[in-house]
């Protein structure tokens, strides 16, 4: 039997999860049968509300959860039925959906609940449900192609300003073009990432480290331009720099230096050799040895200009003591500089490859997951 919608039967079924009202067209007429059966073919076009776990987007999937049910009648008065197969109903969905867009279905499960169970005015009542499981899964190709490889290049090429010579060519113009121009990216681009969700995407901190390494890689060339200009006015390195820097990572990045010892250098020795040699001969020359004459006799004069001979080598060799010993702090600083840059290096390696490697599995995973499921 046909009949007229408004007339003898209320349709009172709804999703669940729902956030706007029916925008399908309407239809007037329903199906009554003798055995009971009341057949609606109403079409629902609807906006629904789903959880997205985005942490991994763009390689997220998603499983919405849609849930059919009434209001107002329990199930003594409403039974909702599976009018086909799960399976059936997906086959159909995907022959339909022929415009292919940002979201790919991937599954459907269907079950009935179990658990609808409230209390109303006549006690503890049973209302009957349909659930619908719907997995979906993000396109990431256009993420991939906008974000993610311009992103990988603009980190390489900064990777690549480690091998200019900070002695010859100023890094930090270079390295502060490439920050403006990471940053105007990230400004265009921010209309692709996800605004929503509980949890921050990876994406973001992608993003967020790329910036900062970018940021120390620029301080890094400052503060080793400075060392290399000003290394001969500074003071000599402290120890525990020297022992955590010049010891400890520079074995760790492979730019470990042998220091010298004050003890083995030849012209020091020479120059101590020199002195004691002066002092030696001024003795003999006023207190000559007996039995051996002077070669020359020395007035007072000629000893006193003597020693201020003396003396003014002694001044000589401390500056030159100086002199060398301001060339070896000198060298420390350099070497620092150098050990800070190879560290610096090494992390920005550690990240690409830690980086490259975490977005192939994920891309891997979300490639496989129709053959899981």
């Amino acid at each position: 039997m046909t009949t007229q919608r408004e007339l003898p039967f209320d349709r009172e079924q709804h999703i669940f999860n729902g956030i706007s009202d029916n925008q399908a067209p309407n239809t007037y007429y329903l199906y009554l049968y003798n055995n009971g059966k009341a057949e609606d073919r109403l079409p629902v076009h609807l906006i629904s509300s789903c959880n997205l776990d985005i942490y991994t987007f763009p390689f997220d999937i998603q499983n919405c959860t849609y849930t059919f049910g009434s209001y107002k009648h329990t199930i003594r008065d409403v039974q909702i039925l599976f009018s086909e197969p799960v399976e059936a109903t997906l086959k159909k969905s995907l022959q339909y959906m022929e415009t292919k867009g940002e979201w790919q279905l991937t599954d459907m499960i269907a079950r009935k609940s179990a658990n609808a169970s409230y209390f109303n005015m006549d006690g503890l009542d049973r209302w009957d449900e349909l659930i619908y499981h719907i997995v979906l899964k993000r396109r990431p190709t256009l993420y991939v192609v906008n974000l993610l490889i311009p992103s990988y290049c603009l980190i390489t090429v900064d990777l690549f300003s480690f091998l200019l010579p900070p002695q010859k060519m100023d890094r930090s113009a270079f390295k502060m073009t490439l920050i403006l121009g990471y940053t105007v990216f990230l400004l265009l681009m921010n209309d692709l990432l996800p605004v929503t969700g509980d949890t921050i995407p990876l994406i973001n901190v992608f993003f967020s480290l790329c910036l900062a390494l970018m940021v120390a890689s620029l301080l890094e060339t400052i503060v080793v331009t400075n060392i290399l200009c000003g290394s001969s006015d500074y003071p000599p390195l402290p120890n525990w720099v020297k022992v955590l820097f010049l010891h400890y990572l520079a074995r760790l990045v492979c730019l470990r230096k042998n220091v010298p010892e004050q003890n083995s250098d030849p012209q020091k020795n020479t120059k101590a050799t020199i002195s004691c040699s002066l002092e030696k001969e001024i003795s003999q020359i006023r207190y000559p040895e007996k039995g051996i004459k002077s070669p020359l006799n020395h007035d007072e004069q000629e000893l006193k200009e003597l020693r201020n001979i003396h003396k003014d080598v002694l001044t000589i060799r401390q500056q030159v003591d100086k002199h060398f010993s301001t060339d070896q702090n000198s060298e420390e600083w350099i070497h620092l500089g150098e050990v800070i840059d190879r560290f610096l290096f090494a992390l920005y390696v550690i990240f690409l490859t830690v980086s490259f490697f975490t977005i192939l599995i994920f891309w891997l995973y979300w490639y496989s997951f129709d053959k899981k499921s």
